[in-house]
């Protein structure tokens, strides 16, 4: 199927709103599905069953038909008639509760983080802290640059989705932490002038792919059945950053999240830990039946 205005779309998505290359391919990759949509009379029923067809999940299919309505609007902004816009609708999606790392998981996996080469060991360890300790994505993890972190003010700058900075206080250990890290172990890692704060094994800014190949290294000395998904420390961090007592709104500033609502998620997980904690300890959990 003939799609318009296909690169503009893809040009105001990465120069225009700033959206990062990961999220432009993603895009890509939805629309991809209603250019390979072959039905002459465009049908929207049709095109749910051919994303029936494609073994989707529902999930899948309601991002799916999002991307494809932001691109339906954006034709429409430039004067193309776009009647699916009003008929695509997507499949509601039952809200899935985040998967949190516990503290426990994460103690273990930071002992496994340990290796014979101190300056790696103690960069292995700033990773972790920075996944748990920041709850910020891979993506901005490895953009962290030396002149990001400021000890004497204690916040870090993360550069966000859509190219968003925000500032993020850092906690008296992370700051030592941090502070050592830059001091003893990334001068005898680095073998390049490179802005970077983290340094990968082979002495240059890491990637997606190294973050993700240290994770399975480290979860399988800890025992894990699975690696763990980088996205779970960031779970982890606003869960117990709701638990110790922290507002929604300061959660979203830390995270970065664009919607309060989706920051509103993990006041579920953490119904869900108050309930476990009253089955445990309420003196009536006690009481023979």
């Amino acid at each position: 199927m003939e799609i318009p205005l296909w690169i503009e779309f893809f040009e105001d998505l990465q120069h225009i709103r700033g959206r990062s290359l990961n999220t432009v391919l993603a895009y890509r990759r939805d629309l991809e599905f209603w250019k390979a949509y072959s039905d002459p009379s465009h049908s929207v029923m049709g095109f749910y069953d051919f994303l029936k067809q494609q073994n989707l999940s529902v999930r899948s299919q309601a991002r799916i038909i999002s991307s494809l309505r932001t691109y339906f609007r954006f034709c429409e902004s430039r004067g193309q008639k776009s009647p699916e816009l009003r008929e695509l609708r997507p499949p509601k999606v039952k809200a899935k509760l985040p998967h949190a790392i516990t503290p426990e998981e994460f103690q273990r996996l930071f002992q496994a983080s340990e290796v014979p080469d101190r300056p790696k060991t103690i960069r292995n360890q700033m990773t972790l802290l920075f996944l748990y300790g920041l709850g910020c994505r891979v993506s901005e993890l490895i953009e962290l640059d030396l002149a990001d972190f400021h000890p004497t003010e204690r916040w870090v700058k993360i550069v966000g989705k859509g190219k968003k900075e925000r500032l993020v206080p850092l906690t008296e250990l992370l700051v030592r932490q941090l502070d050592s890290y830059v001091k003893e172990s990334r001068p005898s890692l680095v073998k390049e002038n490179t802005a970077s704060l983290l340094i990968n094994d082979r002495g240059h800014r890491p990637s997606r792919v190294d973050i993700w190949r240290w994770l399975a290294a480290w979860s399988v000395r800890a025992g894990f059945p699975e690696p763990v998904h980088p996205h779970r420390f960031r779970h982890g961090c606003a869960t117990a950053l709701l638990d110790g007592g922290a507002d929604l709104r300061s959660i979203q500033l830390i995270l970065g999240h664009a919607s309060l609502q989706t920051t509103q998620i993990y006041t579920n997980v953490s119904t869900q830990n108050l309930t476990a904690a009253i089955d445990e300890s309420h003196p009536l959990s006690r009481v023979k039946k």
